[in-house]
């Protein structure tokens, strides 16, 4: 584990939630944990927290150990300066916004309390609502106390456990805005945790994928949705297009690897990685996928459905001979209903050669 000033984290446990997962994150970096339900995201949080202790593991920030369980090193919650958010706030119900926040300023000097809670009331946009008590506040400014308490810790990492998930959609995009300014005026690791894979696209540098407590795959989000490094990943990032085929050859001087799907051969961008003969799972994203009457990787089947979603629609394409579950395909309504197209009909759909991703099955 390399030591870059910002947090590292390599955990293992077989306990009721198994863990084997690795994650960093660099100052003023994003990173989002994402996965289904108890795939460890929380317990990943609660661990960096000093809430939960693992089996084994190292935890390191800022270039101060936290843990390190094979030299017995555990420092605890209070001295570790994490600034953390919970999904439901944990706001004390008795106190106001103000005093909220005071119980996180044990460390600054009484006399200087008064003028940081101000400070942070104003940060947070709630400047003249610290007097009031949780009940009497928004989900939305419930959420901003929380992120200034956690804030008043002077953290070196911030931690967000399903911050925007109690709050409707106009909110959420207030405080979505709000957390990229927070990030940019404090420059420090923020961890956030979601199930929201597009909340999680829009506000992280990288995304971590987990599951049942394994991290199987990190980078920027746009590599991850569209380059999975296997069909369990492609699954848990939402990609529906997801066939096997066999690679016929591999032209490294046209820049192309070629594949055969049924009764089809598809040409690719040069992937090398894989050898002639070989079975592969591919997928190509929906929004790679169009109606042409004559293109690349020119593929031809029958609409099994048509789904209206506002103003797109999600087609369903059996392709005969080449796999048991359609291909997916995304336009906007009006030209579906331009073209005619029904379910039932015939229809030739081109596949961007360059949409294309190869994959060990």
């Amino acid at each position: 584990m390399t030591d870059n000033g910002g947090l590292e984290v390599q955990l293992s446990d077989d306990g009721k939630i198994p863990l084997e997962a690795e994650i960093s994150c660099q100052p003023g970096e994003l990173l989002a944990l994402v996965g289904p339900s108890g795939s460890g995201k929380s317990t990943i949080l609660r661990t960096i927290a000093g809430l939960n202790k693992p089996r084994q593991g190292v935890i390191r920030c800022n270039g101060r150990v936290w843990l390190d369980t094979d030299k017995g090193v555990h420092v605890s919650t209070r001295l570790r300066h994490v600034g953390m958010v919970f999904q439901n706030y944990a706001l004390f119900p008795h106190l106001s916004a103000r005093d909220n926040i005071i119980e996180s300023l044990g460390h600054v000097p009484p006399a200087d309390r008064s003028k940081r809670v101000e400070d942070l009331l104003s940060l947070v946009h709630l400047s003249g609502l610290g007097d009031r008590k949780p009940a009497a506040l928004s989900g939305g400014q419930q959420q901003r106390v929380a992120v200034a308490r956690a804030l008043a810790r002077d953290p070196k990492v911030l931690l967000l456990d399903e911050p925007f998930s109690a709050v409707d959609q106009a909110t959420r995009q207030k405080l979505y805005r709000e957390l990229v300014e927070l990030r940019q005026q404090f420059g420090m690791p923020v961890v956030l945790v979601t199930h929201d894979l597009n909340e999680a696209t829009m506000l992280a540098d990288r995304l971590c994928i987990l599951h049942r407590g394994r991290t199987l795959q990190s980078g920027p989000p746009f590599d991850v949705l569209a380059k999975p490094v296997n069909k369990q990943v492609a699954r848990l990032v939402d990609q529906k297009n997801i066939f096997q085929g066999t690679i016929i050859s591999q032209q490294p001087e046209r820049d192309v690897t070629t594949i055969s799907w049924g009764e089809f051969t598809l040409i690719t961008s040069y992937q090398p990685n894989f050898k002639v003969g070989q079975v592969v799972d591919w997928l190509i994203p929906a929004s790679h996928v169009s109606v042409v009457s004559a293109g690349e990787n020119e593929v031809s089947g029958v609409i099994s459905a048509i789904v209206r979603l506002g103003d797109m629609v999600t087609i369903s394409i059996m392709i005969k001979n080449a796999s048991s579950h359609p291909l997916f395909m995304s336009l906007p309504a009006l030209e579906a209903k331009q073209r005619g197209l029904v379910a039932g009909e015939k229809i030739s759909v081109s596949l961007v050669s360059g949409g294309i991703h190869l994959m060990e099955p």
